[in-house]
């Protein structure tokens, strides 16, 4: 029990323990639920969270292995937008957060991360369960903090909150020794809103200067490009992205982290761009002669060979993070700032000016697109006594077209980017990482946050095999995730890299042997199983697994030496793309026209050498 006390500040002061401390604060902050798992050194913590969870407002989700517990908390927050919570107790507890920190931070998640510390005392003495978990993160994390006394912790929670959601969010930790959970002090509240922190202001509003150069260029430009990011999805710029290129006529192209921000159903909509993106999307950014990005970072993933990437392009490059502008590709427009605001502001400019476009400025720059979709499509390919994984993604699409998926990490991964067209914030999957394990466990923090909604988990059975253990969690708490294996007895895009740039050598990939019956593994955890072997099976299996009132494991059983195409080879540009269909009346299946001048591979639809300019 805690007993107010009079202050003289006349603010209400309890006599309260670092636990209640650190319970109060983040039900305080708007916490409604933590994932975690409990352990020696936290039970202080845990001992206060069982009073607060009996008081009402804030819950528990109990997580069979931390490392669900960080991505359910991850999922949380990329579904909502808030901050996720977690807890881990110390040693073992701590360092199984860490892959989940990494994916939070890779791509810039806001989270908040509590882990139990062994005491004060023994700290550095290689105590039972100690681990340095504030120096194993620290490459890892926004910020991180260890509590020292307990009057540091209201303001801990209130710094943590803010530093994880403000300018560019990721992670933070709080690492809380066990007495220090455990003393007594005279707890004042710190509310949201009464920290500051002179040296940490990023910059939000952009510098207005910068605004008038990015509009020359977009008013020259004849072949522009939207290239978005997951920043756009983080500031909720989607409307201002769609203004911006219905205005300009400007094709849209996202990043793996960016799908949402763009409608995919639009006619602008070139879908995601690079190693795996469609044809369209990596031929225009190859041709393009203005770069926009919008809350992007220039990954490799997405350049591919970074000097062949817009290599005749100017670059606007807007990003409320200053280290990433101009650090793989210096931009003739810098603009740092929340891309949100910046946006808004080009589009005020626009509007005061009056100075509309020339109507068709980009005109012959979309016909060359629309040729290159219909070239090029992405393709569902059938077999005769086979399903397409292909069929199973575009299946659900149809039959769920307005569900929150989230996937782990390979081919399935891929093919779901490529095939589904999802709303902000419904499309959730490890991109900077590529943490396999990740889907299900982050499903279920997407769930915990939307219990309306539908919640679907694409994943492979290699990946799924990584955090199977949290079928337990779904089953205790009745979380009801619809997870869906797309099961091709491989870890599929090893297999695939194995295949092409390793002579066929597949080792160590074949999960075929060993692997468990996923319905009746489903079933041991008193969950819903079913299995899809053939295409008349599929349609009625997942119509009836979306229309069960529980979670749901449907194993599907694939063909198993499918590829993933486009793709990128390693090293390539991104107008040179293998596994594309055969355009009647090139001679070329790659897409490719090699220049008789400088050898340089070009898009085949265009007229001149992109390299070196002679005639094709």
């Amino acid at each position: 029990m805690t007993t107010p006390i009079a202050a003289p500040n006349s603010v209400l002061v309890r006599r309260a323990s670092g636990a209640f401390a650190l319970i109060d604060s983040l039900r305080r902050h708007g916490v409604e639920h933590i994932f975690g798992y409990p352990g020696g050194a936290i039970l202080p913590i845990y001992d206060e969270l069982y009073r607060a969870e009996a008081a009402g407002g804030i819950s528990h989700i109990l997580v069979r292995h931390e490392q669900g517990g960080a991505h359910a908390a991850d999922g949380y927050a990329r579904a909502t937008g808030k901050v996720g919570v977690c807890f881990g107790t110390s040693g073992p507890g701590a360092t199984n957060l860490v892959t989940g920190i990494a994916t939070a931070q890779m791509d810039s998640i806001p989270m908040v991360v509590i882990t139990g510390q062994v005491p004060s005392h023994a700290i550095g003495s290689d105590a039972f369960q100690e681990t340095d978990i504030f120096g194993i993160t620290l490459p890892l994390v926004k910020h991180s903090y260890v509590a020292r006394t307990p009057e540091q912790i209201p303001r801990m929670v209130a710094e943590a909150f803010y530093i994880a959601q403000t300018g560019r969010p990721g992670p933070v930790l709080i690492d809380i020794p066990k007495d220090i959970g455990l003393a007594e002090f005279d707890y004042v509240p710190v509310e949201p809103g009464q920290v500051s922190l002179p040296g940490y202001k990023p910059t939000v509003r952009g510098n207005p200067r910068q605004v008038n150069p990015a509009l020359r260029l977009l008013r020259q430009s004849e072949r522009p490009l939207l290239y978005v990011g997951g920043g756009a999805i983080t500031a909720g710029a989607h409307a201002e992205i769609r203004r911006l290129a219905e205005y300009f006529q400007i094709p849209v192209t996202t990043t793996l982290m960016g799908k949402g921000a763009f409608d995919e159903h639009h006619p602008l909509a070139l879908g995601m761009l690079g190693m795996h993106g469609t044809a369209y999307a990596n031929f225009a950014v190859s041709e393009c002669d203005l770069l926009i990005a919008v809350g992007a970072r220039f990954d490799d993933r997405v350049t591919g060979k970074l000097d062949e990437f817009a290599s005749r392009a100017q670059v606007i490059h807007i990003d409320i993070d200053p280290a990433e502008v101009g650090k793989n590709r210096a931009p003739q427009v810098p603009i740092v700032g929340d891309v949100k605001h910046v946006l808004t502001t080009m589009l005020s400019r626009l509007e005061e000016e009056n100075q509309l476009p020339p109507p068709n400025q980009t005109a012959a720059w979309r016909d060359r697109i629309d040729r290159w979709k219909r070239d090029y499509p992405l393709v569902v390919p059938t077999y005769p006594d086979e399903l397409s994984p292909q069929e199973v993604i575009h299946e659900l699409a149809i039959q769920a077209p307005h569900a929150y998926f989230t996937t782990d990490v390979g081919q399935h991964q891929m093919w779901s980017a490529q095939f589904l067209k999802n709303g902000p914030r419904q499309w959730v999957s490890s991109a900077g990482l590529g943490t396999m394990g990740f889907g299900m466990p982050a499903a279920m923090g997407v769930q915990v946050a939307l219990p309306n909604e539908t919640v679907i988990c694409i994943s492979g059975d290699a990946s799924f095999q990584m955090n199977l253990q949290e079928l337990g969690t779904l089953a205790q708490y009745n979380i009801p995730v619809k997870t869906v294996i797309v099961n091709n007895g491989w870890q599929g895009m090893v297999r695939q890299w194995q295949q092409a740039f390793h002579g066929e050598r597949y080792s160590s990939s074949n999960m075929e042997v060993g692997m468990p019956n996923f319905e009746v593994l489903a079933q041991a955890y008193g969950i819903k199983g079913m299995v899809v072997r053939d295409r008349d099976q599929l349609t009625p299996t997942v119509a009836a697994m979306l229309a069960h009132d529980g979670p749901v494991l449907l194993d599907v059983r694939v063909r198993r030496n499918e590829n993933c195409y486009p793709m990128v080879a390693p090293g390539k540009g991104n107008h040179q793309m293998i596994g594309l269909p055969e355009v009647h009346g090139t001679g070329s299946s790659t897409g490719l026209t090699p220049c008789v001048s400088c050898g340089h591979q070009n898009v085949s639809t265009s007229n001149f050498c992109s390299e070196c300019g002679t005639k094709l």
